[in-house]
């Protein structure tokens, strides 16, 4: 007897392939379904889709910071009677209309 024959009588008469076989979670002795990686994908995109969006809410928190400060020191100094209603509304345009970036420098 070769070895080859050896190898398949072995694997005919065991017929002990793995946990699917019988004894596993599938007692037709088929195996896992074969959508099976359908749910590990989907949930690493949900738990990169929830990181992604951290990020980039924190992002622009960060990027919103000097204008807000901005905005919050022109708003006490009108409520201190320092500037009147015209020069408030023009200063607070000009914040909003061009927004800090984090290094500094103002956008074009």
């Amino acid at each position: 007897m070769s070895i080859n024959e050896t190898v398949a009588t072995l694997a005919v008469a065991g017929d002990s392939w793995g946990p699917w076989r019988e004894s596993g979670p599938w007692h037709d002795g088929g195996g896992p379904p074969a959508f099976w990686p359908i749910f590990p994908i989907l949930w690493f995109l949900v738990i990169a889709a929830i990181i992604t969006a951290v990020v980039l809410f924190s992002r622009k928190r960060v990027a919103e910071g000097p204008r807000r400060a901005g905005e919050a020191k022109l708003a006490e100094r009108y409520a201190a009677g320092e500037i009147d209603d015209d020069e408030y509304r023009a200063r607070r345009d000009v914040l909003r209309e061009n927004p800090a970036k984090p290094g500094g420098t103002k956008n074009a």
